[in-house]
């Protein structure tokens, strides 16, 4: 276990330990060379019992929704080179892997979605965990922010894609 200071990586890598499910947890704090350059690191290796292993980095957010009343947003940015990277680690590894975002969010007390999402406790926080893959998010991700180099996907793009992570991981 990779001693994590992000919350949002601790939870899923305790929710990988406590499902049984194999992984390698990867040590962030090098990047790796290929072809003599350097690749933003994924956060996880995670061996599925079934279909494509899959090389994940997590995005922690935190669900956001302005009142009651309005319906909730699910924040699901990345970074330009969160994606090359993604890319460059799904060809490096090749057949049988496939590189995706899970999204972790992390939901305040008083959540609706408390009801309504499959939820995974980690230190007196609930987290939903789901998976995008990388060639599905590249295909209809939008530009967020020029400045910050930052990508999205509309809500309908995301709902439509996202999968709950252990209908992937453990299917």
């Amino acid at each position: 276990m990779v001693l994590r200071r992000n919350h949002y990586e601790a939870a899923f890598e305790n929710y990988l330990r406590t499902s049984r499910i194999p992984y390698v947890a990867v040590d962030e704090k090098r990047r790796a060379l290929a072809q003599n350059a350097s690749i933003k690191s994924l956060d996880f290796i995670v061996y599925a019992k079934e279909g494509p292993n899959l090389l994940i980095d997590v995005k922690g957010r935190t669900e956001i929704y302005p009142d009651q009343i309005n319906r909730r947003r699910w924040e699901n940015w990345a970074t330009i080179e969160d994606i090359q990277g993604l890319q460059q680690w799904q060809e490096l590894f090749g057949e049988g892997f496939i590189s995706s975002f899970v999204f972790a969010y992390q939901l305040p007390p008083d959540s609706i979605s408390n009801n309504l999402e499959k939820l995974f406790a980690y230190k007196g926080s609930l987290y939903a965990f789901y998976l995008v893959k990388i060639d599905e998010y590249r295909l209809k991700m939008r530009p967020r922010s020029h400045s910050w180099q930052t990508v999205f996907l509309h809500q309908q793009d995301f709902h439509e894609m996202r999968q709950p992570v252990d209908a992937i991981i453990q299917s």
